[in-house]
């Protein structure tokens, strides 16, 4: 690819390192990166926010999936180009170091650090809560433990190994999917639709343009995840163009499958979208009364125990995601270098494995304990990953066009597309929660720090200039 060179040779790609670094190895199938990407999202994430979204939207739920698979597709493009930059571990603390330089890549690795974190442990959290409900004289604690174990451990015996196991798991959710689908469209062949066949694009009682964009500002959360898919990129088999594909193909897959169940779902459910405006705390298990009242009580079970165990797997694919992005800025010295060697064995970077699994334990652990654990949690876990977003559609831009890194940069992919990509992420992070901004701030300031004084540092270690 021309302009590349001096970035994606050496170690840079994948190659060995030498000394403690190690090297990463390729083999990730295509199929594989897809499974980590969708299990990272969940095939049936609409379920917890259905509710949510078919009030906001004034019923027009489907069209909002529809519109923020579009508006998430920028992103998604913007990933494609820079993986195949920079086919490095690391996603996009890697791309914003390249397109925007050291102090950028450290605050976009920094930022996206939150979400990896985070994010699996409000997954786990979910797992714990669903196996409580099913064993209730278990404490919700001991499962969510019990699965950051269990996945750790699959994770630490190889990638291949957590790959073909995140197969199995990802089939029983798209099996449990297709159950819903089929039992829909019969309890709609049987019954007939709650509300016009056109709803769920049109809304009820009119479109609401504002209302429909309000809720992207929410379904466009539901997305995160295929991002992870970038940071295999020096274990993928086949080179970075597979990548590129693979993160691209993953979100047009999970936007089908959000359209699909979210369309049946809107027909079948006896609250309107008014009804549940008025009453927000019917929207949680808007989904689940839907299924009671439409099929009976054992898809809401089904439902439930897919939910339960495929929480776990995303978490799973969140946890190596997070690791290999620990790994990634170790390697650079960002971060302690103990946690850029990679095992012998297993060929992964279990000591990076293990801090992400540390860290997310506790997190996973003290919410499970409290009562408001999960609001707590899944208050902070998206802006982190917005942020950094936000710098990898600044990195294309920094790379082909500042840089002019490419020799014939395109107006239409370097510029055009990552600019409707930040302005749909900063629409996102205006509309997100005030705890949510100020966790955000917070942790940003942290790493601003932290940067100033590795800068510093590097600057005695250099020594007075001639």
């Amino acid at each position: 690819m021309p302009g590349t060179v001096g970035v994606t040779t050496g170690d840079e790609a994948g190659g060995s390192t030498g000394g403690a670094a190690g090297e990463l190895r390729r083999t990730l199938t295509f199929r594989d990166l897809v499974v980590y990407g969708l299990l990272f999202i969940a095939p049936m994430a609409p379920v917890g926010i259905f509710g949510t979204l078919l009030a906001a939207s004034h019923g027009a739920i489907t069209v909002v999936y529809l519109v923020a698979t579009v508006a998430m597709a920028f992103t998604a493009y913007s990933y494609a180009q820079m993986v195949q930059v920079v086919p490095r571990a690391g996603s996009v603390y890697t791309y914003a170091r390249v397109g925007l330089g050291e102090g950028a890549g450290f605050v976009a690795g920094w930022m996206a650090m939150l979400d990896y974190l985070l994010i699996p442990a409000v997954a786990y959290l979910f797992s714990g809560i669903a196996m409580h409900a099913l064993v209730p004289s278990v404490h919700q604690w001991v499962w969510t433990a019990l699965a950051v174990v269990v996945t750790t451990l699959l994770n630490l015996w190889g990638v291949r190994v957590a790959a073909v196991v995140g197969f199995a798991v990802l089939a029983l959710e798209i099996v449990v999917l297709a159950v819903f689908v089929v039992a829909a469209v019969v309890a709609l062949a049987a019954q007939g639709a709650q509300r016009g066949w056109a709803v769920p694009l049109t809304g009820e009682g009119g479109f609401s343009v504002t209302a429909v964009l309000s809720a992207v500002s929410v379904a466009v959360l539901s997305y995160l995840g295929f991002d992870a898919i970038a940071s295999f990129a020096e274990e993928a088999a086949g080179g970075a163009r597979r990548v590129a594909r693979a993160v691209l193909t993953c979100l047009v897959v999970a936007g089908v499958l959000f359209a699909v169940q979210t369309y049946l779902a809107a027909l079948l459910a006896p609250m309107s979208a008014a009804g549940l405006a008025a009453k927000p705390g019917e929207q949680g298990a808007a989904f689940y009364t839907t299924v009671d009242a439409a099929v009976g009580g054992w898809l809401h079970d089904l439902v439930a125990v897919s939910k339960a165990i495929g929480a776990a797997f995303a978490a799973l694919a969140g946890q190596a995601a997070a690791g290999r992005l620990l790994f990634a800025m170790a390697r650079d010295r960002r971060l302690p270098g103990a946690m850029s060697k990679v095992d012998a064995g297993s060929g992964v970077p279990r000591r990076a494995l293990l801090g992400a699994a540390l860290v997310t334990l506790v997190a996973a652990v003290w919410a499970a304990r409290r009562d408001d654990g999960l609001d707590q949690l899944s208050s902070v876990v998206n802006v982190g990953a917005l942020t950094a977003f936000a710098l990898l559609h600044a990195s294309v831009i920094g790379w082909f066009r500042v840089r002019r890194q490419a020799e014939a940069p395109s107006m239409l992919r370097h510029v055009v597309v990552p600019v409707l990509g930040l302005a749909v992420v900063l629409a996102v992070i205006v509309e997100a929660s005030a705890t949510a901004q100020a966790v955000g701030a917070v942790w940003l300031a942290v790493g601003l720090v932290v940067l100033a004084v590795q800068y510093r540092g590097r600057r005695r270690a250099a020594g007075p200039r001639a």
